[in-house]
């Protein structure tokens, strides 16, 4: 078996195990809450699988890139939100209850949009529908209807599991990145000189600081919440149209790899700067208030 394959078995292990674990903590009524938010659930799906894959088509038409690079780019434009989102916007104070409906509904977004889009956007990807479909119901859609079905009919049992799945989603965190340096560390140098990192910072800055500013009508705990979803990327949905073919250019998935350090920095920023821009327009209505008599 080569290093490539171990490769792929352990990002799906992991990317499988992070939405089980997520699973495990979204209550059904915590995620129907938000789906009665018409505009919060219009924004998402806006955001997720029309402005998001459209600027990353733009880059690519503007930006020299090269095809491999063009295509890393693409496929992760339409993957929005990594599966450890809760974490970021716990800690920016945001609506848990509104982020269990935004990764249900971005969850099963991808799987019913990326077997439409990436044939049609992805050029030089020809695969069918349900190649594209099959990872992503897989090792997304399922681990966590699994996840959510056990903490619906048995709270002891998914508390128990939590910690299992998420010490095993660790163990294969650490190990998906060190074969990802030993498989693709020459071809990450090999970036230099061309403009695969400047657009990945391009697309990054432009999905979470306009998705905050553009989503008119949601308070702040619930633009946080699409700020640091789209400022994310599902890195496993990227890669999984590219799991079944056999002479992939490596490129391709070591533009997606490129975009992990730049998807762990982008939230926290959004954190910092949308949360302090907040306590200043919350302070400003304070003193603008009018006092009792």
């Amino acid at each position: 078996m080569t290093m490539l394959s171990l490769l792929k078995i352990s990002l799906m292990i992991f990317i499988a195990g992070n939405l089980l674990e997520m699973g495990l903590k979204i209550n059904l009524e915590d995620a129907l809450k938000g789906l009665r938010n018409i505009r919060f659930v219009g924004y998402t799906l806006l955001w997720g699988f029309v402005l998001g894959p459209g600027l990353a088509y733009a880059i690519t038409l503007i930006i020299p890139l090269q095809p491999p690079h063009a295509l890393g780019l693409i496929l992760l434009g339409m993957a929005p939100a990594a599966p450890f989102i809760p974490m970021f916007v716990n800690k920016a104070k945001g609506d848990l209850g509104f982020t269990a409906s935004f990764m249900v509904l971005v969850s099963i977004g991808t799987v019913i949009f990326m077997p439409i889009a990436v044939p049609l956007m992805a050029k030089g990807l020809s695969v069918s529908h349900w190649t594209i479909a099959k990872p992503l119901v897989l090792i997304i859609l399922l681990p966590m209807a699994v996840g959510m079905l056990v903490l619906r009919l048995n709270k002891i049992l998914a508390w128990k599991l939590n910690p299992i799945a998420k010490k095993t989603t660790v163990v294969f965190a650490v190990i998906t990145v060190l074969l990802s340096i030993i498989v693709f560390g020459e071809g990450l140098l090999e970036v230099r000189g061309t403009y695969a990192i400047a657009s990945l910072i391009i697309f990054f800055v432009v999905i979470t600081t306009f998705s905050y500013w553009f989503s008119f009508g949601l308070r702040h705990e619930q633009k946080i919440i699409l700020s640091i979803g789209m400022s994310t990327r599902n890195l496993g949905a990227s890669v999984a149209p590219l799991l079944s073919i056999a002479e992939l250019d490596q490129r391709t998935i070591i533009m997606v790899v490129m975009a992990l350090p730049l998807m762990l920095i982008s939230p926290l920023l959004a954190i910092k700067y949308f949360g302090h821009l907040a306590s200043k327009v919350e302070s400003g209505l304070k003193h603008t208030a009018p006092r009792d008599v």
